[in-house]
């Protein structure tokens, strides 16, 4: 039974642990190029990113457009989806965080080609 207590908590701890990290994105973000800006935030199980403002109203993208989704760490970092407006596509996703700075990529045909993104913490 002490065993089977140990291990409950230990699964506990961890999955914890993984909550936490997702926490670490969550909050608003400019691209560093200052066309667009999201907000990350916990959705279901996951975290997910939505254009909250667009420099040009008349870009692909909508503000309120979901564009990451089902993020949950993996790794140094988290995996999910990526959706590109500008081309109407969903691809895997993934994100990496260096102190305020977020890097979103998505990729096709297993990783060959990526697209990347630099954001800066907005708070």
């Amino acid at each position: 039974m002490k065993r089977m207590m140990f291990a409950l908590a230990g699964l506990l701890a961890l999955g914890g642990a993984a909550l936490a990290a997702g926490d670490d994105i969550v909050g608003d973000w400019q691209r560093t190029d200052g066309l667009s800006r999201i907000r990350m935030a916990p959705c279901g199980d996951g975290i997910c990113g939505h254009v909250t403002w667009l420099k040009n109203p008349n870009s692909p993208a909508k503000v309120g457009q979901r564009v990451f989704y089902g993020l949950k760490p993996s790794g140094a970092g988290w995996a999910g989806e990526a959706f590109n407006p500008e081309d109407g596509k969903t691809y895997s996703g993934k994100v990496s965080l260096t102190g305020s700075h977020m890097t979103t990529s998505g990729c096709v045909f297993g990783g060959l080609i990526c697209k990347s993104v630099t954001w800066s913490r907005l708070n």
